[in-house]
């Protein structure tokens, strides 16, 4: 029995070489001194992966992406699915935890200065994961498409409405239209479920095949110098002197931290539950407070505080500025000392940066404010809107401007355009239909009774009816009837009526 076993498991080794691959993988040579507890973090990060993959899959069985049945299916999976709540929980702490532990991983690397030749397409690789990463995360929310997810899709397209001659076009890109609805969700399923994890997998694998041919950094000491020209030669000759097999000598360490990290998962799922949902996603229940998931808690913190006139530098350049500083990395500091113990710079960034992002969180979760995010409320008026206007009317389109009614309406074709153009909204209602538009609301717009005061009502109402084209008379109510001119002493009063001013239609 023992003889035919082995003859199979020779067969399938002669047709697949599973010998000779798994010699060229998991059981590739390593610096012993890369068995450290300092050096499970890659591994980690992968095996959340896996868990949301698997979890992911899981969901997506029920889960219904469609913009009327979303919020349903997630409360639904919630509450009558068994255990749904606790797969849901797995999935949004696993994203939780995915997140910290790769911003840990890039932290060890980068402290450890394993970006540093020959590994410097390894570092950029990882750079990109962790950008796929976080891209997950938020399209994850998104899914929620919960008020949490409807606002916070809202700032986002905010942010991406400043990019300079762009921005219209690439939030439209993103929603699918000009307003968040059922093609918005559609697009971030698509991006969530097949896109953004199409692309980790292929960058998980060109990740793992570096670290194969370059090697996994060693641990580094002090006062030794990485040179381009013996580097390889002195790589080689550690792994020859010192290297172990990943599988099974170097690997016991990523094993505990594995069952670790899974007992954490599995523990604040059970404790704590799944985010969400939140109340439903309606553009009429303009109160709520949105607050986004932990890993960008930090990010809405930072849009709060900022004042407006650093709003677009900071959203817009910062990212770019931050993206450029780490691909240039590898290639600005190529060579010389690994150890963090002679590099007191990039000990005193990192905690600076751990500091910050920590601050800026706690802020986020405590603070009872929300970002001011007007992605068109600078948007200067043209003249035209406001050249002839009285004290109250200006009154008004200055309330217009800084109630951010503009991130909704445009006006001359400039501003937001979720709610219709307010450049004619004077030749199309009276002033009683504006002010009760304001108040109740109705269609897609919510109602701003609770947010607006009586003297603000009026003068935002008093300038709207100014915003008609010239020529064209105001709007009026069709039910009152139109007061005729004075008779003429030649014409007959019939004759003066008859000849009165047709009356202008609401529609």
């Amino acid at each position: 029995m023992m003889k035919t076993l082995r003859n199979l498991a020779l067969w399938f080794d002669d047709r697949l070489h599973l010998t000779k691959l798994f010699e060229e993988t998991a059981g590739h040579p390593v610096p012993k001194n890369a068995g450290s507890w300092f050096y499970v973090f890659g591994s980690a990060t992968l095996l959340c992966l896996v868990v949301q993959i698997v979890t992911g899959i899981c969901l997506a069985l029920v889960y219904v992406p469609s913009g009327a049945e979303a919020y349903t299916s997630l409360w639904y999976l919630t509450l009558n699915q068994d255990l749904g709540w606790f797969l849901r929980a797995l999935h949004n702490w696993g994203s939780n935890f995915m997140v910290c532990i790769m911003m840990l991983h890039m932290t060890q690397v980068f402290l450890w200065g394993a970006y540093k030749y020959p590994r410097e397409m390894t570092w950029i690789s990882g750079c990109a994961l962790l950008v796929i990463t976080l891209g997950l995360a938020f399209t994850g929310q998104v899914l929620r498409f919960d008020e949490d997810a409807y606002w916070g899709l809202g700032i986002g397209a905010s942010i991406l409405a400043r990019t300079p001659f762009l921005g219209d076009k690439l939030v439209h890109l993103m929603l699918g239209g000009p307003i968040i609805a059922a093609d918005t969700l559609s697009r971030f399923f698509s991006l969530h479920v097949f896109v953004l994890p199409g692309l980790i997998l292929a960058l998980v694998a060109f990740h793992l095949r570096l670290v194969l041919l370059k090697g996994i950094n060693e641990y580094p000491k002090p006062g030794v110098q990485v040179r381009r020209k013996t580097y390889d030669a002195e790589y080689h000759a550690i792994l020859e002197k010192e290297g172990v097999p990943f599988v099974p000598q170097a690997i016991s360490k990523d094993l505990v931290a594995a069952g670790i990290v899974l007992l954490g998962i599995f523990a604040c799922a059970a404790i704590y539950g799944p985010k969400g949902p939140t109340g439903p996603p309606t553009a009429m229940q303009i109160d709520s407070v949105p607050r986004p998931d932990a890993p960008f808690m930090w990010i809405f913190a930072v849009a709060a505080l900022l004042p407006d006139y650093l709003e677009d530098v900071v959203i817009l350049g910062g990212p770019v500025l931050l993206g450029i500083f780490l691909v240039a990395l590898p290639f600005i500091s190529n060579e010389g000392e690994k150890s963090w113990r002679r590099r007191p710079i990039a000990v005193v960034t990192v905690i600076f940066l751990y500091l910050a992002i920590g601050l800026l969180t706690r802020f986020g979760y405590t603070s009872p404010w929300s970002p001011d995010m007007a992605a068109w409320s600078s948007a200067p008026s043209a003249k035209q809107y406001l050249e002839g206007r009285t004290a109250l009317e200006l009154a008004g389109a200055s309330i217009l401007q800084s109630k951010q009614c503009r991130n909704c309406h445009a006006i001359g074709g400039v501003g937001g355009h979720r709610g219709p153009d307010l450049s004619n909204v004077g030749a199309r209602m009276t002033a009683p239909q504006l002010a009760r538009q304001v108040i109740q609301g109705g269609g897609n717009m919510p109602a701003y009774g609770q947010n607006l005061s009586p003297a603000e009502v009026s003068a935002l109402v008093a300038y709207m009816v100014t915003l008609h084209p010239k020529g064209v008379p105001p709007a009026r109510d069709s039910t009152v009837p139109a007061t005729p001119p004075p008779a003429d002493q030649h014409q007959s009063q019939e004759v003066s009526i008859s000849r009165a001013p047709p009356r202008l239609s609401l529609r």
